[in-house]
């Protein structure tokens, strides 16, 4: 049965035995195969992407702090990649602020459209049979031309034999339909310059619907006014959308454009925004392990170790996935060796101190490693040998873990089928109606288990859905755990996951205790 370390023993360094000690270095060794292993499971550039999503996480990064730290990068000229991103995240979200900008710079887009049928028909084509209704470029065109009719509207080209006056456009403004869109806007670029700066062609441009006509033109125009000319109003229009946008938004969209050198600068930046007298008050809380490491993440040659801490800490069902893969067999073995032996040195030992003490003796982040390492090997180790309802009770039996049978996944509650039941003699209507609406329920969770990879991919969670898995899942149920208190039914699927979890913020709490004492 495995060992899962969850009481602490007060046994001082000077009392560990050279038999612990020997068993450590095993231990320690092996867990670094194992992270070989590991990483020959993931690419770089997966685990960085896992470590991105992780960041997005912190919340308590101020407004303030959110912007200088993404500020101080898109500064550096070299950093363009980081500004494309971010414009076109701009664009997106808050499209309107850089209309505003590029309203009050029209003149650009008469380079814009020069030569180009293609913008030019996206942009200018969108009359409609009534005048209120034309749109974009279309509606610009119109209110210029009547306008300005003295000087512009013998620029209007027409398709049928003969132009229409604007005494008769103005009262049957269809008409407009028929003008050719073509040969008129390149008239105006030829003839018509007033047009490119009027009032009528800005505005047409502020809620930034032009910017979708080909969103790269636009880009780059705006970066240049960033890092070339530096534009106190584009600048004010940046700072206000990165103080406004949400700091998990910034780091999903952004941090995936910088090279690992700028991204190590961007972690350093974020350090100093970081309490670094932080204490362990919850480290099953995301957020704030992430920010505990990071507090101390300082001075390393790489980010090798993050990466993998992040991993194996919050990626560790994707680990499992990719280890069951086909082509990943060579690995699993490799793994189910190394586990297999971590989990005979577990069982063979009454203590965790030495493995604790050993990391104690390390940079905070290579014990953190450890740990992290070890709680995995727990996470694969429990995902392949409890497979039933005894061997968990077991466990939790043998490891102190207090626990209640719940049944929230059975298939159906006794006290449901008496209510059916009793329906039943009642009102036979009344049953079928609920019958069609636990039906539809069913059909509706099964979609929604289809569609939603993310949060309910069945490989990732480990959910079989055959009937004799769910006939599993039916008789063993679930159960409440004093490991959270009670406050969560735990079912076969997330037990591996939750006690490794649970086992590496319990040994966090105990080194963090070892480290503040040592310094």
């Amino acid at each position: 049965m495995i060992q899962l370390f969850l009481r602490e023993e007060a046994k001082r360094k000077e009392d560990v035995r050279e038999e612990d000690s020997e068993r450590t270095k095993g231990m320690i060794c092996l867990l670094k195969q194992l992270e070989s292993v590991i990483w020959s499971l993931i690419t770089r550039s997966e685990a960085r992407l896992w470590l991105y999503n992780t960041i997005s996480c912190i919340t308590s990064i101020t407004p303030y702090q959110k912007r200088e730290l993404f500020a101080s990068l898109l500064r550096t000229t070299s950093k363009k990649g980081l500004a494309s991103q971010l414009w076109q995240l701009i664009f997106q979200k808050r499209p309107h602020e850089a209309g505003t900008l590029l309203a009050e710079r029209s003149y650009v887009l008469e380079k814009f459209f020069q030569g180009n049928q293609t913008r030019i028909l996206q942009w200018f084509s969108n009359f409609s049979s009534t005048g209120s209704r034309h749109k974009k470029g279309a509606k610009a065109l119109s209110r210029f031309a009547f306008v300005n009719r003295n000087i512009c509207w013998e620029e209007l080209e027409w398709k049928g034999k003969h132009g229409q006056s604007p005494a008769v456009v103005a009262t049957k403004p269809h008409y407009f339909l028929e003008l050719d869109i073509l040969r008129t806007v390149e008239n105006f670029l030829e003839n018509v310059p007033d047009f490119w700066t009027s009032r009528e062609f800005a505005d047409s441009l502020r809620d930034g619907d032009i910017f979708f006509v080909e969103t790269k033109f636009f880009v780059d125009f705006f970066v240049g006014l960033m890092c070339e000319e530096d534009s106190r109003d584009v600048w004010e229009v940046i700072n206000e959308f990165l103080m406004e946008s949400s700091f998990s938004v910034l780091c999903q969209h952004l941090l995936i454009t910088l090279e690992e050198r700028d991204f190590c600068t961007f972690l350093e930046s974020l350090c100093k925004y970081l309490n670094r007298r932080m204490e362990p008050n919850d480290f099953r809380d995301s957020s704030c392990l992430l920010e505990f490491v990071l507090s101390k993440f300082s001075g390393y040659e790489s980010i090798d170790q993050l990466l993998l801490l992040n991993a194996v800490i919050y990626r560790g069902r994707q680990l499992l996935k990719l280890l069951h893969d086909e082509e990943s067999q060579e690995e699993q073995a490799k793994v189910n060796d190394i586990v297999s032996h971590i989990c005979s040195i577990s069982s063979s030992t009454n203590s965790f101190a030495p493995v604790l003490n050993e990391c104690s003796k390390m940079k905070t982040t290579g014990g953190i490693m450890i740990l992290g390492l070890q709680s995995w090997a727990f996470h694969y180790a429990l995902s392949e040998k409890c497979q039933n309802a005894e061997a968990w009770e077991s466990l939790f039996s043998n490891n102190g873990i207090s626990f209640r049978k719940s049944d929230k996944f059975a298939l159906l509650h006794g006290d449901e089928l008496l209510e059916e039941n009793d329906s039943e003699m009642d009102d036979g209507a009344s049953t079928r109606r609920k019958s069609r609406k636990e039906k539809k329920r069913k059909k509706k969770r099964k979609r929604n288990f289809d569609d939603d990879d993310d949060s309910y991919d069945h490989d990732l969670l480990g959910l079989d859905t055959s009937n004799s898995k769910l006939g599993l899942q039916a008789r063993d149920g679930s159960w409440l755990l004093s490991t959270d208190g009670f406050s969560a039914s735990w079912t076969n699927a997330d037990l591996p996951e939750h006690l490794s979890k649970f086992c590496f913020s319990t040994w966090m709490k105990w080194a963090f205790a070892k480290w503040k004492n040592a310094a």
